[in-house]
């Protein structure tokens, strides 16, 4: 069953920063995550656990706890359990035993989106994407390549992300989230970096600044070269035929209405 959590620009917030979090949303990602780990100083913890609330938007609101074995992981827990948000984004999800510890603390009616980072965790996506606590997973890319020592580019992920994807359809969950461009100053990049995930088979993508929101979404919207295509593909009736040279079968077919979908 596809998640309900499938959205494409879930957009980071620091927890500590209360006075952002109706700005975020205000920047209109298709959801805020209220981050507590990575973005909030150790010192800062504690006020950014009592900062959390979701009546400040419409949107979906996740909160982002820190990793299991951290000083300040029970107290997340309690604190989301408490406020019940959209879904619980866990970070360095390496084990099933570990999110059936997050799943009990929590309660049956808050999701799971397990994050990715290590190469245990990538070892055992097709598990914790297959956890029935788990509605969606995301890369943790960044965490991911220190983890492995190896370089934040396409050449050395492309075995992580085409595992996560795969990960994810065996699961019969939403495609997962990649993880963040981490140059917030071009546009450009963000936009070719999601093409490239979505090209892979990713239908979204972790923003960590506003101006990040809108080229990420148009990097997942098809070209208008896809949708004149797509429009020839199903304009070419039933069974075999040739399109722009190339054969058309159903398979083919199931793509082009794929496309034509994403176009809104």
């Amino acid at each position: 069953m596809v998640s309900a959590l499938a959205f494409i620009v879930p957009l980071f917030v620091p927890g500590d920063r209360p006075e952002r979090f109706a700005k975020a949303a205000a920047a209109a990602p298709d959801a805020v995550i209220l981050d507590l780990e990575d973005a909030v100083a150790p010192a800062a913890k504690d006020a950014a656990r009592d900062a959390l609330r979701t009546d400040f938007t419409d949107l979906p609101v996740l909160v982002r706890v820190n990793a299991a074995g951290t000083p300040w992981h029970a107290a997340d827990l309690a604190a989301v359990a408490r406020l019940k948000p959209a879904a619980l984004l866990l970070p360095k999800a390496e084990t099933t035993a570990t999110l059936d510890a997050v799943a009990a603390a929590i309660g049956p009616h808050i999701p799971l989106v397990a994050l990715v980072e290590s190469a245990l965790g990538l070892a055992n996506a097709r598990a914790l994407a297959a956890h029935p606590a788990v509605t969606r997973v995301a890369f943790g890319s960044v965490d991911f390549c220190a983890d492995l020592g190896c370089a934040h580019v396409r050449e050395a992920l492309l075995a992580a992300r085409s595992e996560l994807v795969l990960a994810s359809r065996l699961a019969g969950i939403a495609a997962p989230i990649d993880g963040v461009t981490t140059r917030i100053d071009d546009g450009a990049e963000a936009t070719d970096d999601a093409r490239y995930a979505r090209d892979l088979g990713f239908t979204g993508k972790l923003a960590i600044h506003p101006r990040q929101i809108a080229p990420i979404r148009a990097g997942f919207r098809p070209s208008e070269a896809d949708i004149a295509w797509a429009e020839r593909v199903l304009a070419s009736g039933e069974g075999a035929a040739a399109v722009d040279g190339a054969m058309v079968d159903e398979p083919v077919r199931i793509r082009a209405r794929a496309i034509l979908a994403a176009r809104a």
